[in-house]
């Protein structure tokens, strides 16, 4: 008896309804133009409350006008069970709109994941922790979003059953080995294409269904021209009729139907949310699924909410600390000098409801006040787990709501402001800082440079001056002397072997990015933390990768969370034959370190998977403390010494 072929473990989540439509124009046209417009006004009403998911605790749904003669309309759904489609399609039939559409063809399937490496197959068999990064990537594919791209692709497909090249016949070794070479191509288009994989057997006439989201058209055919030479394809896959639409709000149906050109989304989609660890192949196309469930319970303002375009090449800054803003191209976003006069008039005093200092946004919504302060609830919850949070109110104000949260950091109002734009109709962000803190005698800090000194993290141009500072001394402060690269530097109280797992898997993730530099676990051999260190060549991308290292287990802070001046210079990789004498030369300069005003701490921390990589995280007061230090006779002996004993170039090094 032949030997039964081992199919791969799946998991399903949502099902989904692709929905083509086509108008029947010459009944719309001979159609009164009362009887057109109370269609219209109907249909878009529906289609908002569907959109916005009123018919479900959870899902996600969206429409696109297609290109072509295979129909006119997409209405796609996500929904968890298969009565809320079933719903969904009967409530559209009902509308009067209805009667001038027909339907051109649909395709029913259910969101899946599956998994041919051994890493993955740990989820399938429960071997995984639920809020480890492999399980959080597979949850992504399970219970998708929609982005906001332009366009949309779909397609059906199935894999070949054919004498000589039949998939099912292939060992599962064979398989798997196609999967991962076919996944490589698809992580070339990370930033650029994201992709929904469902399942279709036994549900629809073809076996899965592929849709691709993206604001370039272009990259969409490159991907897939380039995937027709792989023999997962080549040989083993059979492809159904491709629909390509464009995404179209309800409201701008009556243009479109009357044939006036709709306006493209000026929002940059979110392509690359979900990291793609290189063990999570199963099904996978394309670079980037789609991006995680835009649950508010989720939501993370320490984690950067950027997306990666191309390993945060191209980026709004928002989230970083810098000005711009990772909100919505329809929310107006405004920087306001007269931050705490805002919030006055709102009923917020500095020194009774916050401490100055901080920086604080205002979000205008068009929602019901309460309404909205429901919505709002489930973000502040998630927002008290962290120490930079101020508060998070709801007030009303001359006929609008207003959503007021003060945070101690730039950087976490920003991040902040992103899951706040999302909130029910948001119009306009504004943002500010709060003033000069107190110090401890209750004095206001007046010096301009105090962000940088006390603690707000290293913007770039900290870091730059920085730089400038040291090259003036000939000492290493980025190329040539060093390289110009920027750390994300995180601590944990996670069992070391399980960091390290997990770090391994976020690592392999980063790798399809040219920006990317590393990512290990360092050991503070004196200390009871480990430290996550990732490294890249460009400020954005080390922004954008944050909001996945904020997900890792047992974090307790970043390094530039803490008040005074951090400085992460110094990463060495040591000859061996010097390593002994380089840990006593670092011991010898401690001393000299723990003399000097404004010292804090340094500590030597050394990769766990590399003895002889190590890095030097010192803590100051301020910038000029840690300046005088880099002055000193002692300092310029050991950069002297070093240039022998390192097997590669240091890398001087800031916190982005």
């Amino acid at each position: 008896m032949p030997d039964r072929r081992d199919p791969p473990p799946t998991d399903e989540g949502w099902y989904a309804l692709h929905d083509f439509r086509t108008i029947d124009w010459d009944a719309w046209r001979e159609a009164p133009q009362r009887t057109r417009e109370h269609a219209l006004s109907e249909v878009t009403e529906h289609l908002e409350a569907r959109m916005a998911v009123a018919d479900a605790d959870e899902g996600a749904s969206a429409l696109y006008s297609i290109l072509g003669h295979d129909a006119d309309l997409l209405v796609l759904h996500l929904r968890p069970t298969t009565a809320h489609i079933d719903a969904l399609q009967r409530q559209f039939e009902r509308t009067a709109f209805a009667e001038f559409t027909e339907r051109a063809t649909s395709f029913i399937s259910v969101t899946e994941a599956s998994g041919y490496s051994e890493r993955a197959r740990e989820y399938f068999e429960g071997d995984l922790e639920e809020d480890s990064g492999l399980a959080s990537y597979i949850h992504t594919r399970l219970e998708p979003t929609i982005p906001d791209a332009t366009h949309v692709c779909f397609y059906p497909m199935n894999k070949r059953r054919e004498p000589g090249q039949n998939w099912y016949d292939l060992s599962f070794e064979e398989r798997a080995e196609h999967m991962a070479a076919h996944g490589d191509i698809g992580r070339d288009y990370g930033g650029q294409v994201v992709q929904m994989i469902t399942g279709a057997i036994a549900l629809d006439d073809w076996e899965w269904g592929v849709t691709l989201w993206g604001d370039d058209l272009t990259a969409m055919k490159d991907l897939l021209y380039e995937m027709r030479f792989d023999p997962s394809t080549s040989k083993y896959a059979d492809f159904g009729s491709f629909s390509v639409g464009r995404r179209l709000p309800p409201s701008d149906l009556p243009a479109l139907l009357a044939g006036d050109p709709v306006p493209a989304d000026d929002t940059t989609a979110d392509l690359d949310t979900a990291v793609h660890p290189a063990d999570a192949d199963g099904q996978s196309d394309t670079a980037t699924d789609a991006p995680v469930s835009s649950d508010r319970d989720s939501a993370d303002p320490e984690a950067s909410t950027d997306t990666e375009a191309d390993a945060g090449e191209t980026k709004s800054a928002a989230a970083t600390g810098a000005p711009d803003s990772d909100v919505s191209g329809d929310v107006e976003t405004v920087a306001d000098d007269a931050m705490a006069d805002r919030l006055a008039t709102l009923g917020f005093r500095a020194g009774e409801e916050y401490a100055p200092g901080g920086h604080g946004l205002v979000i205008y919504s068009t929602a019901d006040a309460q309404a909205l302060a429901e919505e709002v609830d489930g973000l502040r919850g998630n927002f008290d787990h962290y120490d930079t949070h101020g508060l998070t109110a709801v007030r009303a104000t001359q006929g609008r709501s207003a959503v007021v949260s003060i945070w101690e950091t730039e950087r976490a109002a920003g991040i902040a402001e992103g899951f706040l734009t999302e909130l029910s109709g948001v119009t306009r962000s504004v943002s500010g800082h709060l003033g000069a803190a107190e110090d401890s005698n209750g004095a206001a800090d007046s010096d301009p440079a105090g962000d940088e000194q006390n603690g707000a993290g290293h913007t770039a141009g900290t870091s730059t001056d920085m730089r400038e500072a040291l090259a003036d001394m000939d000492l290493y402060a980025g190329q040539p002397h060093g390289e110009d690269v920027y750390a994300l530097v995180l601590y944990s109280t996670a069992d070391l072997d399980h960091l390290r797992d997990e770090v391994s898997d976020l690592s392999e993730g980063f790798d399809r990015y040219d920006s990317h530099e590393g990512t290990a676990v360092y050991q503070d051999g004196d200390g009871e933390r480990a430290a996550v260190v990732s490294l890249w060549a460009t400020e954005d991308a080390a922004h954008t990768a944050s909001d996945h290292l904020t997900n890792l287990p047992d974090i307790v802070g970043w390094a530039d969370d803490a008040e005074g001046f951090s400085t992460m210079g110094m990463f060495y990789t040591v000859k061996p034959e010097y390593r002994e004498e380089f840990v006593e030369t670092f011991a010898d300069v401690g001393e000299t370190l723990g003399e000097m005003d404004g010292h804090r701490e340094t500590a030597l921390l050394v990769n766990s998977d590399d003895e002889n990589d190590m890095f030097i995280a010192s803590h100051w007061d301020a910038k000029t403390d840690a300046m005088e230090f880099f002055r000193s006779e002692a300092f310029t002996e050991t950069v002297d010494w070093g240039r022998e004993v390192l097997d590669d170039r240091p890398r001087h090094v800031f916190l982005a």
